[in-house]
């Protein structure tokens, strides 16, 4: 479940949600929303997303963070020319 708030990953974990994603939400208030949802939902994992690119990924890790969902992987990914001949 996309939730933009601890508020909402709550709820989502609390309603059975197996996956929370993050989304959107500074570093600091992300960890502080992933620690509150493990504290509550141990099993639950955590994922986040949004905004993040290659060069701030360090700061969106952390202990209670699961996954990290980045868009510039794809989105932002230079063409590449090539021809094959058999």
């Amino acid at each position: 479940v996309e939730c933009s708030s601890a508020d909402e990953a709550l709820a989502a974990a609390g309603a059975g949600a197996d996956i929370v994603l993050l989304d959107n939400l500074a570093p600091q208030e992300l960890h502080a929303a992933a620690a509150q949802v493990k504290a509550a939902h141990p099993g639950v994992t955590v994922e986040a997303s949004g905004g993040i690119i290659l060069e701030t990924l360090p700061q969106f890790l952390g202990p209670h963070i699961d996954v990290v969902s980045m868009g510039c992987l794809t989105h932002s990914a230079p063409a590449l020319d090539f021809a094959l001949r058999v």
